[in-house]
């Protein structure tokens, strides 16, 4: 796959480590969602990531994955449009992890941030193992697998995708030179035509001696539209373009949410950790006692204090879900004393069930009947394992490993 086609592709996925709250909604399935109708997707239950930091925990795994892909379901991921998958269910994860260990540095495992952070922040569970310190190398075989373009993350998985780039430009470089690989790049030029050649070689020189990108974005559409070279010579093009060999993996790009921190009860990040969550799938009385209940300005002991909505863990709620309206009433209401915390709860109470409504009805038909969860899950690893063996397939014979 070209670097072009693999920036129509989308790669993301999540750990099973219980049921998705409305945290994980806001912060990554409603960017799926949207994804899903915009490029070619594939999402994936990482259970192998769960067993690096909940490996003693194995009884919780097996119904964390199949109510999480229920939670996809419910919150609208269409597996029509993108296949859902389970990570352990496509074992070409593990042999592209393994041959690319081969080649990772150990000091660029060490240096990932997160590593560093977990090992200190972790303390009630064993991290020191193999493939914990692995885990990254495991993660960039998860996109690479796919020749996967575009990988939606946070700001704090930026180096997770960025190592990975450097994984793949290194296995290039080390791969992607077959025997004479400039001749046959130069031969492959020719054959784009004289005009072609011309503009190809000062679109190379440009990006290579001044760092260009648009130079390089324009001679790779420009490969792209060439109908009379082979897919072995357009992959030397787009190798020789950027000075490396051969694209046989290409270069993802950490395609950045605009994630919300979602607010949880007590206003602070909404997390299982700080208890502060509410389900995706919560019954409609628990949501309601739990809004209920919220903590709200502690300045407002009784009904005519006034209070200050900047302060209020509520307040923060209805910045997610309320309109201008509501939130110059509320401001108004809470600063006069006009209205009291009940009644600046209740229109938040009602937008959270309006936005879970569809969710629950969705989810009806899945929790009911298991096989059709699993069938869709069965469909979606038949889907990715066709792409990844072909990838895998590349991969063997670059390093000399495809026998006949």
């Amino acid at each position: 796959m070209s670097q072009i086609e693999a920036q129509k592709r989308v790669l993301s996925g999540m750990r099973p480590t219980g049921r998705l709250h409305l945290g994980h909604y806001h912060g990554v399935l409603k960017n799926w969602i949207k994804l899903q109708h915009e490029y070619e997707c594939f999402f994936f239950v990482a259970d192998w990531h769960a067993l690096t930091t909940h490996y003693e925990d194995p009884e919780v795994i097996e119904d964390n994955v199949w109510q999480m892909v229920i939670d996809w379901l419910a919150a609208g991921v269409n597996p029509g449009s993108a296949p859902l998958f389970i990570q352990s269910r496509v074992p070409e994860h593990a042999e592209l992890h393994l041959l690319l260990s081969m080649i990772t540095p150990l000091a660029w495992v060490e240096r990932v941030p997160s590593f560093k952070d977990q090992m200190t922040r972790i303390n009630d569970r064993d991290l020191a193992t193999y493939g914990f310190l692995g885990y990254p190398v495991l993660q960039s075989s998860d996109i690479l697998i796919y020749q996967a373009g575009n990988v939606p993350v946070g700001q704090d998985q930026v180096p997770h995708v960025e190592m990975t780039r450097e994984l793949a430009r290194r296995f290039n470089h080390i791969y992607g030179r077959d025997s004479g690989f400039e001749v046959l790049a130069e031969a492959a030029i020719k054959k784009m035509g004289r005009r072609n050649a011309k503009m190809y070689h000062e679109m190379r020189r440009d990006y290579l001696e001044q760092g260009n990108q648009a130079s390089l974005e324009r001679a790779q559409a420009m490969i792209q539209e060439q109908q009379n070279i082979s897919l072995g010579d357009r992959d030397r093009l787009f190798g020789y373009l950027e000075g490396g060999g051969k694209v046989i993996l290409p270069e993802p790009r950490a395609l950045l949410t605009e994630a919300p921190v979602m607010p949880g009860l007590d206003g602070q990040k909404m997390s299982k950790s700080y208890n502060n969550i509410i389900r995706l799938r919560e019954e409609p009385d628990d949501v309601n006692k739990k809004i209920r209940t919220m903590t709200t300005d502690p300045a407002r002991v009784r009904r005519n204090d006034t209070g200050n909505p900047d302060v209020c863990p509520v307040f923060k709620l209805h910045e997610i879900y309320s309109d201008e309206d509501i939130k110059d009433w509320v401001r108004e209401g809470c600063t006069s004393a006009g209205i009291g915390c009940v009644d600046c709860k209740k229109p938040l109470i009602d937008a959270v069930l309006e936005e879970q409504q569809p969710m629950r009805e969705r989810a009806e038909q899945y929790e009911g009947n298991p096989d059709l969860v699993k069938g869709i899950v069965a469909e979606g690893c038949d889907k990715a394992r066709q792409v990844a063996k072909g990838t895998l397939e590349e991969v063997r014979s670059a390093m000399g490993l495809s026998y006949r």
